[in-house]
């Protein structure tokens, strides 16, 4: 059952289109810097998470494993992510808990990218000891535990509980000897949940905003509960976001939710996100031409970023968040009924 739900994800996530439904940075406007006074070889994207040095501030997020397409797919992203230094996260590793046969399916990012940033993957219900399995399977540097009601409830076998969620989070984080990053799976995250979430201990945040993979419209071709109608349903990443990072919390934010373009990833980083979440759109140009066609896309996707930064006059993406930002539209009309105010959110930091 599990095997089969997997593939059947993995083959509907390839295609159909990302969303429905708008990420919001359709409102969000980095200004241009006409006189930025900088080159192109002196922009440097580097940057530092949970002690590994990654080349840019991308993550390769959670996709999938367990099932002999994934572990190629996975083989290939690991590829990836060691050629170009970025940070890999594999899909949900239960199966590979409960089966030794899918466990080379998730062991391939590890052993591919031996010095890379590998986060591990399970549910936010997950227990201790599965969590720790979880780890130990990929040399884990920490843990993504994954959020996902909409999507169990769409499922006609999907879980229809979720007590205890709080308190099982605080629990991974007090005894897993890696960081934990609570993960939204594309439905977002709203400023009191995100508030819950860094009360019991939580220091990383995943936010997996609407407006990327969609799993409900995903379930709904699986014969789910949900219609589409209800695959409008979540929190616009852009929104997510900022609804996050205004809490003003010891928190590092990684924004996942349709960032398939540089520009939307540098709008992300300039909100204030730590890291960018990509994973729908590489699986696409992965099964449209391959490895060597999804390194041209890296190739052009970490360019054009670099080029952004410089239109902006920001030297790294940090510095992107120091430059001005205008939020416009149906996004700031959201924040502003929810009490953010957003006008002078550019150079706040």
């Amino acid at each position: 059952m599990r095997t089969r739900r997997k593939l059947e994800h993995l083959r509907l996530a390839l295609e159909l289109p990302l969303g429905p439904g708008a990420t919001g940075f359709e409102d969000v406007f980095l200004v241009h810097n006409a006189v930025p006074e900088l080159e192109l070889n002196q922009i440097e994207l580097g940057t530092e998470f949970l002690g590994r040095r990654l080349q840019a501030p991308l993550l390769i997020n959670a996709m999938s494993g367990g099932i002999n397409e994934a572990r190629d797919i996975n083989e290939s992203l690991a590829m990836l992510a060691a050629e170009y230094g970025l940070g890999m996260a594999v899909g949900s590793q239960i199966i590979g808990v409960e089966e030794d046969a899918c466990l080379e399916s998730f062991q391939v990012v590890r052993q591919v990218n031996p010095g890379g940033l590998v986060l591990a993957n399970v549910s936010a219900l997950a227990k201790v000891s599965v969590a720790m399995r979880a780890v130990e399977m990929v040399e884990a540097d920490g843990l993504q535990v994954h959020l996902n009601v909409p999507q169990e409830l769409a499922m006609a076998e999907g879980d229809r509980k979720f007590e205890g969620v709080l308190d099982n989070i605080h629990e991974l984080v007090e005894r897993l000897p890696v960081p934990v990053i609570v993960k939204e799976v594309g439905f977002g995250m709203s400023r009191e949940v995100a508030d819950k979430l860094i009360s019991v201990g939580v220091k990383y945040l995943d936010i997996g905003g609407h407006g990327g993979t969609n799993f409900i419209a995903i379930e709904n071709e699986r014969g789910g509960l949900f219609d589409e109608e209800m695959a409008l349903w979540g929190i616009p990443t852009a929104v997510s976001l900022i609804e996050v990072l205004s809490l003003n919390r010891e928190v590092k934010v990684i924004a996942t939710g349709g960032i398939s373009s540089p520009l939307r990833a540098a709008k992300a980083l300039g909100l204030g996100a730590d890291l960018v979440g990509v994973a729908g759109i590489l699986l696409k140009v992965l099964q449209g031409g391959g490895r060597e066609k999804l390194s041209r896309w890296m190739d052009t996707y970490l360019y054009r970023l670099k080029a952004i930064c410089l239109m902006t006059g920001a030297r790294t993406p940090f510095e992107l968040r120091r430059q001005p930002i205008v939020i416009v539209g149906k996004t700031a009309e959201w924040l502003r009924v929810r009490g953010i105010d957003v006008s002078s959110w550019g150079r706040r930091q």
